[in-house]
């Protein structure tokens, strides 16, 4: 039973690893080739995600501005039908 939650937060976090570095853009990651990470994080989950999570997890990846949101004063449409 001890051993159950260690194990369940490690598999978590070897998840969270493997998703993020599939899922970030072509040539962001730092240090390694995206192969070499995920290989990393595979033979050595723990070792390889904090060395993941430290040296090569994209920094300042630019962001699409969201807008704001919207009130129903600002929408010239709903004010025309007051």
């Amino acid at each position: 039973m001890r051993t159950i939650l260690p194990t369940l937060l490690l598999l978590a976090f070897t998840v969270y690893c493997l998703v993020s570095i599939v899922q970030a853009p072509e040539g962001a990651l730092r240090s390694l080739p995206r192969w070499a990470w995920l290989l990393l994080v595979l033979f050595f989950p723990l070792a390889g995600g904090l060395a993941y999570l430290i040296a090569g997890r994209p920094v300042g990846l630019p962001t699409q501005p969201r807008p704001g949101p919207r009130g129903p004063d600002d929408d010239e449409e709903f004010l025309r039908g007051l």
